[in-house]
Order: C-alpha cells, then structure tokens, then sequence
C-alpha cells in the first residue's frame, strides 16, 4: 500500500533586493522633494526677515540719536523689538542652513542608492539565490548604517546643544528676575549667558562640521580631510599629519563620502579605543583608485574582535569598502599598533 506523499513545505520567499533599493530610493526622493520646498519657503522668510531686521535698526538708530528725550518705555519696546527681530532672522539663517545640510546629505545618500542599484542589476541577481542574499545583506547594511548614524547624531544633540539651550532658559529667567532687584548681577548673570552662547555656538559649528561639512561639497575631499584633521588634533589633544599625493580633483559625491567617513571612524578609533597619541593619515588620489590609510601608535588588537561592539565601527567601514568593489587591508596586533589601508574604485 502506497504511503501518502507528505506535503513538502514551500520556501520562504526572498525579498528582491533591487525591490528594496528601489523602495528606499523612492522615500528618499520624496523626502528630497519636501526639504527643496522646504528651502524655497525659508529663503523667502529669511528675505522677509532681512527687510524687517534693517528697518528696525533703522528706528533703534533714530532712538539712540535722541534717546534723552523719549521716555523709557518707548526705548524699551525698540530695543525688544530688535531684538527679537534679530533672533528670529538667525533661527531662521539657522534653520536655512540645516536644512541645506539635509538637502545634501539626501543627494548624496540618493546617489548612492542609485549606485548600489545599478551595481545589484549588472550582478544580473536573475534568481541566483546567492546573489540576492548578498544583494539583501548590502542593502541590510546600508539601512542599519544610516540608521546608527542617526542615533549617534541623536545622543550628540541631546548631550550637547540640547542641554545647552536648556540651560540659557534658566539664565534668562534668573536675569529677567534680578532686572528689578539687582541690575548690576543681572547684568552679570547676561554676561555669563552671552559666553555661554558663544562657547555653544562653536560647538554647535563643530557639530555640524561633523555632520556634514559644507568644504566637501565645495572644495572636495582633500582640503576637507585637511581640515578635520586640523580641527580633530586641536580638539583631541593628539598629533595627526596628513599626506596627499596624486591629483587633487573632484570625484562621485558617493566616493568622496565615503572615503571622508571612513576617515572620520578610523581616525577616532585609534585615537579613543586603540589610545594612539600619533595617528599618520596618507591619502593618494590615482586614477583606477582612491587610496586611504592611516597608521598609529596605539595599542592594537587582536584582528578577530572586529566583531565585538567596541570595533563594529571599523568593520561598518569594511563592509561599506567592500560593497563598492573595494578593498579593506588591516595590519594589527595587541601592542604594535595599527595600519588600516583602503583602496575604492573609481568607476569613470
């Protein structure tokens, strides 16, 4: 007698990975197309409140001419009047200028998903399920890329320029109450707000150097890694040079990112876990490709903890140089230091 065949289960489906790209490349599109319109709109407030910031200084002008003969109350309702024009004009700069930086930072990430996209296509996944694993675990990494990038700019603004404001808040109501009561310490108390402002308002340029630093879309990756080496010596307290050789010229935004961040997380690698007090950064423009590397004098390691939390930001940099068709070499050992060279293709 014949045993009934038993139901063979189905295999689960494998999501396309160009599917994926193309899902996120959209979401990024329309979230371009918000900011670009968002820009539109603040430029035109900023032109606003540039017309009404002159026009007030105009009349805090006239005040201060004949400002024996008006009574205090008048005075007092110019000097807030100009004030808060002038507030609102650099919030509203502020605002002009974050929003610039996200503009960029999409067009960037937008070019390249475009990349990635072309390059799962000429892979011709054509139902190999290998090559559509892969293809799912580069866009995997890409998503969770961002997406801790994120957290970390989070924690940043929280710890930094968020505490801070909280703080002006509480100055400015204690030199609001002392105005009536002591107007020598709440003046005091306005000079210690403005210094705090001016401390904060460096770091909040730091920050958004960090981020996303406007020489890279201006001037190109050298003169940028020059730059954040300069900014990250005097910062750090360590001794970074920085060597470029071949042609300085312009390349895909995609690559010049991705060779300036890699730059970023090696350098503060060996500089906060690896303890290096010297780091040596070579940077060589060729033609095939770009080659990035950066010697220390930290304590090294051992090249099988990449896995661990402590280093997954440089095997973050490895998965990325590999995705692009690149090449990651580490050369280490627990108490010699560190050698980390990269080379990325440049697709002409």
């Amino acid at each position: 007698m014949a045993q009934p065949q038993e139901e063979q289960a189905q295999p689960p489906s494998i999501v396309d990975p160009q599917q994926l790209i193309q899902s996120e490349l959209d979401d990024t599109t329309r979230g371009l197309k918000e900011i670009t319109l968002m820009l539109e709109q603040s430029r035109v407030e900023l032109g606003k409140l540039t017309q009404r910031n002159t026009a007030v200084n105009a009349h805090l002008q006239q005040i201060h001419d004949q400002i024996g003969n008006l009574p205090s109350e008048e005075v007092r309702t110019v000097y807030d009047s100009a004030l808060d024009a002038q507030q609102r004009l650099f919030q509203m700069r502020g605002q002009l200028e974050k929003l610039q930086s996200d503009q960029n930072h999409l067009e960037h990430y937008k070019n390249m998903l475009e990349h990635l996209k072309s390059t799962a296509k000429a892979g011709g996944g054509g139902g190999n399920g290998k090559s559509d694993r892969s293809g799912m675990a580069g866009v995997e990494m890409l998503v969770n890329a961002q997406e801790s990038e994120r957290q970390r700019l989070s924690r940043q603004m929280h710890d930094g320029p968020a505490q801070a404001l909280s703080n002006f808040i509480l100055q400015t109501e204690i030199a609001m109450r002392l105005l009536d009561i002591d107007p020598v310490q709440a003046r005091n108390e306005l000079n210690n707000l403005k210094i705090s402002a001016m401390s904060t308002f460096q770091k909040v340029r730091n920050f958004i150097f960090e981020l996303r630093p406007m020489m890279l879309d201006d001037l190109g990756l050298a003169p940028t890694i020059r730059r954040y080496a300069d900014s990250f010596k005097e910062q750090a307290g360590v001794e970074v040079s920085v060597t470029i050789s071949g042609k300085e010229r312009r390349l895909e935004p995609y690559i010049e990112v991705l060779t300036f961040r890699s730059m970023q997380e090696l350098l503060s690698n060996a500089v906060h876990q690896n303890q290096a007090t010297l780091v040596k950064i070579q940077l060589d423009i060729g033609d095939p490709a770009v080659r990035l590397s950066l010697d220390d004098n930290g304590k090294g390691f051992d090249t099988d903890s990449l896995t661990k939390e402590s280093n997954l930001g440089m095997k973050l940099v490895r998965d990325r140089v590999e995705m692009l068709g690149g090449k990651f070499d580490l050369d280490t050992a627990p108490g010699k230091g560190a050698r980390v060279t990269l080379t990325i293709p440049i697709f002409n």
